[in-house]
């Protein structure tokens, strides 16, 4: 996949133990495999970014696990029940991924699209509002 990366979210990637290096680059293929357009920048300081007319997700990485942050004010349907915390969050819910987990590659690559077709609708807040 031919993306432009961001020097920032390299930095931050790189500096990580191998297995959250490994899940973060997954996640970071995965995210530009929903859409050729995201754009991939650093907010809130460190944490790297992936947007494509609003926020779409974020990484965090953590002692234990990589959280992938996905915007999408809960209206993204999660079939696969692969959303481990933030249920209830208005804004976002969280994807862990431990040492040894795979990520839940198919899943989160529908969860982007979806979130990225949400964005181009006008944003989240407005479907929400609106439907």
């Amino acid at each position: 996949m031919s993306y432009e990366a961001d020097p920032r979210v390299d930095s931050y990637i790189d500096a990580l133990p191998a297995w959250q290096q490994a899940i973060c680059r997954e996640v970071r293929e995965l995210v530009h495999a929903a859409d050729p357009e995201v754009v991939e920048t650093i907010k809130r300081t460190v944490r790297p970014y992936f947007v494509l007319d609003g926020n779409i997700c974020a990484l965090l990485a953590a002692k234990t696990h990589v959280n992938v942050f996905l915007y999408d004010g809960a209206i993204v349907p999660d079939p696969d029940g692969i959303i481990t915390a933030g249920h209830d969050n208005k804004t976002a819910r969280t994807v862990a991924v431990r040492e040894g987990e795979k990520v839940p590659a198919a899943p989160l690559l529908a969860m982007f699209e979806q979130i990225i077709a949400n964005n181009r609708a006008g944003g989240w807040r407005k479907l929400k509002r609106d439907g």
